[in-house]
């Protein structure tokens, strides 16, 4: 078995639904991170890309739009690069494009191949309305547009009706579960906005995005500066009209975006011209009731540490994709880890969660991060609606020693 390294990761600036980059395509989106990752990469050009990238690997929880017929493929050939590289498309909705880049790592691991390119897209502002086919000719009935942008759509009316509520009810459940309590889940998502905000101006993440061209967006689109506990607590709740504690501003946004990552083996960073950050140490997936989805990354993270060989108290630094607020605490909680190790830069309340692109976004910041601190282990995951959960074990490269060596 090879050992997998993660070399380096981009992304673009997340914009909200409907706001800068609503203009844009998701393929044109994953060309533009594809294109980005391909210029910096010393050791590749267009003519040897085909010698040396082994497949795309790209997550997308929509596929309903433009982002169709596999957007790896499209987004590839887009770019302009040797037809030769095969392609494809995961769906895992939230977890899509960290699912892409397990799936590239097992590839690497197996010596199936020596360099993938991972990443996920998602533009929920163009995610289509979709009407379904009659199942005769000239229906004399109404027909009812779905909406695709997110959560249940064209259920299958067998589902248990307890499995298919909104993902908002479906938090407010867990919270009750798990006593987590408004108070908690301002304060978190404001500390959110706050350490994002900051990490933007410290320059955290000058490396790790590209600017649209064409477009006026230089950060995040979402991040809210300067909001605070008690700005948040005046928030009217989104799900209960009653005993609710869901609101607009403790939850992650919809968003537009795009992020990818350079994975490979030792040779395939010789090829590539590039550094390892972090080597990829284990991985898991975890499920249970869909309504509880917020709750998955506990177990999936607890699996993917044990295949790792570590615990929990060697971890120093966590990515765990905020969907909301409350099932954020609620893992925190469970794992009884400090939380200013968690999303030191910000976390999606703030930085946005275009559903397919945030694993690689959440996978690309942690390797940045351990970088940078010299901490060496990491937990990069995220929950999933319909009740999965994702994680990655990451290992600071510069360490000495390693459970493999």
């Amino acid at each position: 078995m090879q050992d997998v390294f993660v070399y380096s990761g981009v992304r673009t600036p997340f914009g909200k639904v409907g706001g800068a980059l609503a203009g844009q395509r998701p393929d044109d989106l994953a060309e533009l991170v594809i294109s980005t990752l391909l210029e910096q990469a010393p050791g590749l050009d267009p003519e040897n890309a085909g010698q040396i990238v082994g497949e795309v690997i790209f997550g997308n929880a929509n596929g309903a739009g433009e982002e169709n017929r596999n957007v790896a493929r499209m987004a590839w050939l887009l770019a302009k690069l040797p037809v030769s590289v095969p392609a494809t498309t995961i769906n895992r909705l939230c977890g899509s494009s960290l699912d892409a880049a397990i799936s590239g790592a097992r590839q690497i691991a197996l010596g199936e191949a020596d360099v993938i390119l991972a990443g996920g897209v998602e533009s929920m502002s163009r995610a289509p309305w979709v009407l379904p086919k009659t199942e005769r000719p000239f229906p004399m009935a109404n027909l009812q547009l779905a909406n695709t942008t997110l959560g249940w759509r064209l259920v299958n009316e067998r589902m248990p009706p307890e499995w298919t509520i909104s993902l908002g009810e479906a938090t407010e459940q867990l919270r009750e579960k798990y006593g987590i309590d408004r108070e908690r889940q301002d304060a978190f998502a404001a500390r959110s906005h706050e350490l994002a905000a900051r990490a933007w101006e410290e320059g955290r993440f000058t490396d790790l995005t590209v600017s649209v061209p064409g477009v006026d967006l230089d950060r995040d689109e979402t991040i809210r500066a300067g909001v605070t506990e008690e700005k948040l607590a005046g928030l009217r709740t989104v799900f209960r009209a009653e005993n609710g504690t869901v609101t607009a501003g403790n939850a992650s946004p919809m968003n537009d975006g795009a992020s990818a990552v350079w994975l490979g083996s030792a040779a395939g960073g010789e090829q590539l011209g590039l550094t390892p950050k972090v080597r990829i140490a284990g991985w898991a997936a975890a499920a249970n009731e869909p309504q509880y989805f917020g709750y998955a990354p506990v177990e999936a993270s607890n699996k993917a540490l044990k295949r790792a060989g570590i615990g929990w108290g060697e971890v120093g630094a966590v990515e765990l994709n905020e969907a909301f607020a409350a099932q954020s605490l609620a893992c925190l909680d469970a794992w009884d880890i400090d939380p200013e190790i968690v999303n030191a830069w910000g976390g999606a309340i703030a930085i946005g969660h275009p559903l397919g692109a945030s694993g690689t976004r959440v996978l690309a910041t942690l390797a940045e991060r351990m970088e940078a601190s010299g901490e060496r282990w990491g937990v990069a995951t995220l929950c999933i609606g319909v009740g999965q959960g994702l994680a990655v074990v990451l290992e600071n490269a510069t360490s000495q020693t390693s459970p493999t060596s």
